[in-house]
């Protein structure tokens, strides 16, 4: 597979800028692919170890990380999987649960996993739960083992996942079996392409007032037009879970609704799964003072953006202008940059 050629190719028929850092990034996909996916008759007879059954793109937001890595999946005739890790993480809880009397859970749920996919696919892999911080090193080791192919995208290297967490001490074995067990490259681009290509931003509407409303409600009134609204109720592992606005595959929301409540990932995952659109009004500026429920707009942000879901938000601020609170500058960088995309005209 040539897989240059096809990637230029590719970039031309989409209308993709291409640069030299990204061609690099396609030959070291290249290389693993030979490696992971087409190895010689003789590499097969003696069994030859492969070393590097991860690979680990790394680079800022908005330089092209998931459309090289999405391009890649998609040329794989494997078995294979995509998923949100958060997904990921919820499926592996729930079985574990299901088995929990059993001292080999995570065996078999490897040996499903390895029936399901040769290949796994995390984009803007980042740890931020404890609970799945503690069971990484064990986790990964076995599918690892069991020679399951791993692809990721990320906005961290590989030694600061996790940075600052609590109990990091107990991360790091899981560090060093990715780093044993995955070739890391790191792309660098100094443009955001989402933000660059984006300029349209007729679907983030600031500041809140009697205009921005105004075309807020038009749109909205568009979008549902012929529809009927009903209180869509989603029962979670025991939990109901209402949706007040829904509009057959339409939701609206008022921020404190989907963030200022102990929701979670499972939660916008499961609203995620019954929606082609989603309003979201009043969304705030973010600091010290309200932080929980920023990780969760984040968290929510990314599970859209992974369904590709097209979006339309108020906001107090302008994009440009939404601030942070300090310890989670970093990640809203990628959520910023998403926005722009799921809020442009151009998405849909």
């Amino acid at each position: 597979m040539n897989l240059q050629k096809l990637f230029i190719e590719y970039c031309k028929v989409e209308n993709f800028e291409i640069n030299q850092n990204q061609l690099d990034v396609i030959h070291n996909l290249e290389n693993y692919y030979k490696k992971n996916f087409n190895q010689s008759f003789l590499s097969k007879i003696f069994k030859k170890k492969i070393s590097n059954l991860g690979f680990y793109l790394v680079g800022d937001v908005g330089v092209g990380k998931t459309m090289i890595l999405d391009f890649f999946f998609n040329k794989l005739e494997k078995k294979k999987l995509r998923l949100h890790f958060n997904e990921f993480m919820i499926k592996f809880h729930n079985f574990v649960f299901d088995f929990k009397n059993k001292d080999d859970a995570i065996d078999l749920f490897i040996k499903d996993l390895k029936k399901e996919a040769n290949l796994l696919y995390f984009d803007e892999f980042q740890v931020t739960n404890i609970v799945d911080a503690m069971i990484l090193g064990k986790l990964f080791k076995k599918i690892f083992e069991k020679k399951i192919r791993v692809i990721f995208s990320s906005n961290v290297l590989i030694n600061n996942l996790y940075k600052d967490g609590l109990q990091r001490d107990q991360f790091i074995p899981f560090i060093k079996i990715l780093k044993i067990n995955s070739y890391e490259k790191e792309l660098l681009i100094e443009d955001d392409y989402r933000t660059s290509n984006n300029k349209n931003l007729e679907r983030f509407l600031s500041p809140i007032n009697q205009s921005t409303n105004f075309i807020f409600n038009k749109f909205f009134r568009k979008t549902t037009k012929n529809k009927n609204r009903i209180v869509k109720t989603l029962e979670i592992k025991g939990r109901k879970l209402e949706i007040k606005n829904f509009f057959k595959g339409v939701a609206r929301f008022d921020f404190k609704e989907l963030c200022n409540r102990n929701l979670g990932s499972e939660d916008y995952i499961n609203i995620a799964n019954i929606c082609d659109f989603i309003f979201i009004e009043n969304l705030p500026n973010f600091n010290e003072n309200n932080s929980n429920q920023q990780q969760r707009f984040i968290t929510l942000i990314d599970i859209v953006y992974e369904k590709k879901i097209p979006l339309m938000v108020t906001s107090e601020v302008n994009l440009n202008s939404l601030e942070s609170s300090k310890s989670l500058s970093d990640p809203f960088k990628r959520t910023i940059s998403r926005l722009y995309e799921l809020t442009s005209i151009n998405y849909s």
